[in-house]
């Protein structure tokens, strides 16, 4: 017969609370002699704690006789069903690294599976066949890792199919209509859309983090002789990392990091802002208490208070790029986070994954691709052109969607309430490019992306090309950070595999000489 997980698991389980001790769960698990404790309210699983943890507690100071469980157990863990195949079993245990699961019947904790459990009959299993995950076809891992997941977030998705993104629990373009970029930003970092009392102390929170902290504002000047305002900005970061003593998110607690992340995005539009003024030849420009987030970024840019159309517009871009699933920047800061680094470390390696023109170029190509057509009446002949040499349409297609952009339609229609030459040269162009692509690449389903309308809305506001993706990286900063603060509520160390596809080992080693 085959086997599963009721004839191998231990039951009952040893439970605890969430409001129980270290101590007291350590003491359960001594008793039992076993290595983990399952967290249940009322029968239902809630979380695990594990040796591992225990030791976690203790290597970061802890204090098992007073924390309570709920701050060093892994939340809301994969359970296993009781009638689950074995071999299911340690598929789930290896392929996460985990060593015990809890199992559950009914919607209530019935026992705990080990990997101990388990060696015996893997043993058996393996001598007959590779145990592979269940419903798995083969050993074959798609390029650029794409659909697989690696971790959970209550921070957001995208269901590229139906075209559609949020924040938490509500449409990221629902909110870019109707709410602030402050509000957002409350929204990520502390769970919830603020009514006006907080929304109001929360944005004074981030006006008073505005100003560059003293040991910064005397190197940036020479930083910025040095390097573009992306790499400006990986290198402040750096440096505001070591002059506020930022530890790594493995020694500090929730309250600390949150502080350094609302720090960190409040000052990051001011360094940039400073890095293209210094870059210019201008005197950086003091960030303002009495303009919001978006509004002063473009006051200190430029040197101009904004025009409210130009404010929002911006604000409403920078609301749309906070986050976006797991994108090579985002899941960067979270492999970085992982290993226990601190917030500085995280953000200045989601900066350099950002810097590769294949994630954050974009919007500066589709306005070059538009300098380059020129005119409405050359943009058929220059789309065919590149279509049928092979060539990437700038602003066109996307990784996730299969269907419109929904940024791309928000920030469409933003521009056309901005109005201008750019605006129409660029909706012409839209329109050109959909018919020939439609007509040479039938069943392809293209549409712009967030890039196209992104650099119209953005020149037209007066951001210069330069800084239209350091501009991007303000408002992502926000969402970086929300990573870093999640990952290092949960972790556990970010550590894939590799198939090895080289000569077969194990060769011999030639003689020197031979």
């Amino acid at each position: 017969m085959e086997t599963i997980v009721r004839d191998l698991m231990t039951s009952p389980a040893v439970t605890c609370a969430d409001d129980e001790t270290l101590a007291g769960a350590a003491r359960a698990m001594q008793q039992a002699a076993t290595g983990s404790v399952v967290v249940t309210d009322d029968g239902k699983v809630v979380g695990i704690l594990t040796e591992r943890d225990l030791l976690r507690s203790a290597a970061g100071e802890g204090t098992p006789g007073g924390e309570e469980v709920r701050f060093w157990m892994t939340s809301r863990p994969d359970v296993l069903s009781p009638d689950e195949r074995a071999d299911a079993a340690w598929a789930s245990l290896t392929s996460h690294h985990y060593r015990h699961l809890p199992v559950v019947e009914g919607g209530r904790c019935v026992g705990v599976v080990s990997l101990r459990d388990l060696m015996a009959v893997a043993r058996i299993l393996m001598a007959v066949a590779r145990i592979r995950p269940a419903g798995e076809e083969s050993g074959d891992v798609p390029a650029g890792l794409e659909g697989v997941v690696v971790a959970e977030t209550t921070i957001g998705d995208v269901r590229g199919k139906e075209g559609f993104f949020h924040y938490r629990q509500y449409s990221a373009v629902e909110l870019a209509e109707k709410r602030s970029l402050e509000d957002a930003w409350h929204l990520l970092f502390r769970g919830e859309l603020p009514d006006a009392t907080a929304a109001a102390a929360f944005a004074a929170e981030v006006r008073q983090r505005r100003a560059l902290p003293p040991g910064l504002d005397t190197v940036l000047p020479a930083v910025c002789r040095r390097g573009a305002p992306l790499d400006v900005l990986r290198t402040a970061v750096s440096l505001l990392g070591a002059e506020l003593g930022w530890r790594p998110t493995h020694d500090i607690g929730p309250e600390e990091l949150a502080d350094q992340a609302l720090g960190l995005c409040a000052v990051v539009p001011t360094i940039l802002a400073a890095a293209h003024r210094l870059r210019g030849g201008k005197a950086p420009v003091e960030p303002r208490d009495d303009l919001g987030f978006a509004a002063n970024y473009l006051f200190m840019l430029t040197g101009s208070e904004p025009r409210p159309e130009h404010a929002r517009a911006i604000e409403q871009y920078m609301i749309l790029t906070i986050d976006h699933g797991f994108n090579a920047s985002t899941f960067t800061a979270r492999v970085v986070t992982s290993t226990g680094a601190d917030l500085g470390a995280a953000i200045v390696a989601a900066i350099g994954a950002l810097s590769g023109p294949l994630h954050g170029g974009a919007p500066s190509r589709a306005l070059d691709m538009l300098d380059a057509i020129g005119t409405p009446d050359r943009a058929e002949a220059f789309i065919r052109a590149a279509v049928e040499g092979g060539d990437r349409i700038m602003g066109f297609g996307h990784r996730v969607y299969k269907t419109d952009d929904p940024r791309s339609l928000l920030l469409r229609s933003v521009s056309a309430s901005l109005g201008g030459p750019l605006v129409e040269f660029s909706q012409s162009v839209e329109r050109t490019t959909v018919d020939v692509l439609a007509e040479l690449k039938p069943g392809r389903q293209l549409y712009t992306n967030v890039e196209f309308y992104a650099g119209v809305v953005m020149q037209t506001c007066g951001i210069p090309r330069e800084m239209f993706t350091p501009t991007f990286a303000v408002g992502r900063a926000i969402g970086w950070s929300s990573h870093v603060m999640e990952q290092a509520a949960h972790n556990r160390l970010i550590r894939p595999a590799a198939r090895y596809v080289g000569p077969p080992p194990p060769q011999p080693v030639p003689l020197p000489g031979h």
